[in-house]
């Protein structure tokens, strides 16, 4: 028996989760995961196989020249993992360069990357017959549809920093953790795009992360905050309800109800837990910021073009310089009230920068970050993208959602008016 099939206990699996979660080290490293729904504009309803986009790409190489990762989500969408850059300058450039040559793959067979959060267009549907997919969509599908839309149709960027150091300064892991958790509504807002109004005639900018909240609280709402993020980090972990308990050998996935890890390390499970069972339950819980030996800053819709470069400059300034990250403490000040806590997640996905909260938290974070990037010499290309976005949403308190729906709109009008 192996050390990953031997059974944990209770204690372990807390230890396990809570030093696993951080790994203490220098900062500076950036990686981004981009998340892309695939399109196909002849057949506006069609959704392509994993298979055939793997079998596009497929001559590129694994990883991509710029050292990406490719992989397919569930939906059929694209995902680009990048390689960990040693700062945001080479991760930009590789990403850039291998995103680059997947639009390009992907273009001559006539498939476009979808620079939107959710797809509306599309039913959501399983393309794959993975048993962890299919498992975790039998989990979602007895509460209802959110889940498996938020599997099939979503999209978005996810910002990798290291988890940090134990440093008595902003390196310290424990208050690059709280930082990360205080500009998350703000960055939501700023980046949301996804917007929809649902049938009881709710708006939101982010619907994404709307549906995500709507799912299972246990595995997708923000830890509480404490003093020791590795210990509440431990304690969220084992609260999570297990969405699927992998079969062995022909056995079929098991899909249990209510089960927490820690009810099943208690011996109320199928089976014993396993390393690879507590490892397969973390990678299910989606917070808006997870760690995972390094912080993954989730809540980021996917943004139009290469608009993805602004959050990732954003979020690398606010957390790995020192002033910024003062600055980003000092703005987000007004939101810090964790009885209140969730409220200021959802109002996030809710109205964006149309929150006079969050616009005045935006306007000093991205001011700051500005600064930084300026003073720390980033190459202008991503210094301008963050300033046309300054100017173009942040100064207007306007989100790329805004756009989305202005231009809905002008279709809607053409077509009432033709």
């Amino acid at each position: 028996m192996t050390f990953a099939d031997a059974p944990l206990t209770e204690a372990t699996a807390a230890a396990y989760v809570a030093a696993a979660g951080f790994r203490v080290g220098p900062v500076g490293r950036v990686g981004v995961e981009l998340e892309y729904c695939v399109r196909d504009p002849r057949r506006p309803l069609h959704r392509p196989a994993g298979a055939r986009i793997l079998g596009l790409l497929a001559h590129l190489g694994d990883p991509l020249p710029g050292g990406s990762g490719v992989s397919v989500e569930p939906g059929g969408q694209v995902e680009l993992s990048s390689a960990v850059g040693a700062g945001l300058a080479d991760c930009v450039a590789a990403l850039a360069a291998d995103l680059a040559l997947v639009r390009h793959e992907l273009a001559a067979q006539g498939l476009v990357l979808d620079g939107t959060g959710f797809d509306t267009a599309r039913r959501p549907r399983l393309v794959t017959d993975h048993p962890r997919y299919a498992a975790l969509a039998e989990y979602h599908d007895r509460s209802g549809p959110k889940g498996l839309a938020v599997m099939c149709n979503s999209a978005s960027i996810q910002v990798c920093l290291d988890a940090g150091t134990e440093e008595d300064d902003w390196t310290d892991f424990r208050r690059r953790w709280w930082l990360a958790d205080a500009i998350g509504p703000v960055m939501m807002a700023a980046f949301a795009n996804s917007p929809q109004v649902t049938r009881s005639g709710r708006r939101w900018v982010s619907y994404r992360q709307a549906l995500r909240f709507g799912t299972d609280a246990s595995r997708t709402r923000a830890p509480r905050r404490t003093d020791d993020p590795r210990r509440a980090w431990a304690r969220y972990a084992l609260a999570a309800r297990v969405a699927m308990i992998a079969g062995t050998g022909p056995a079929p996935w098991h899909v249990p109800s209510g089960l927490t890890m820690r009810d099943w390390l208690r011996g109320h499970g199928p089976r014993p837990v396993t390393l690879d069972d507590l490892e397969r339950h973390l990678g299910t819980l989606v917070p808006p910021v997870r760690p995972r030996g390094y912080l993954e800053l989730r809540m980021i819709d996917q943004q139009p073009g290469d608009g993805w470069v602004v959050p990732a400059a954003v979020v690398t300034a606010l957390l790995d310089d020192p002033e910024g990250a003062q600055a980003a403490a000092d703005a987000t000040e007004h939101l810090r009230a964790p009885l209140r806590r969730h409220r200021d997640w959802t109002t996030a996905a809710r109205d964006g920068l149309a929150d006079p909260a969050l616009a005045t938290a935006a306007l000093a974070c991205f001011t700051a970050a500005e600064e930084v990037l300026r003073r720390r010499d980033a190459p202008l290309p991503i210094r301008d993208a963050v300033a046309a976005f300054v100017d173009r949403y942040v100064l207007r308190g306007r989100c790329p959602a805004d756009d989305v729906r202005r231009d809905s709109r002008r279709r809607l009008g053409v077509v009432s008016t033709g």
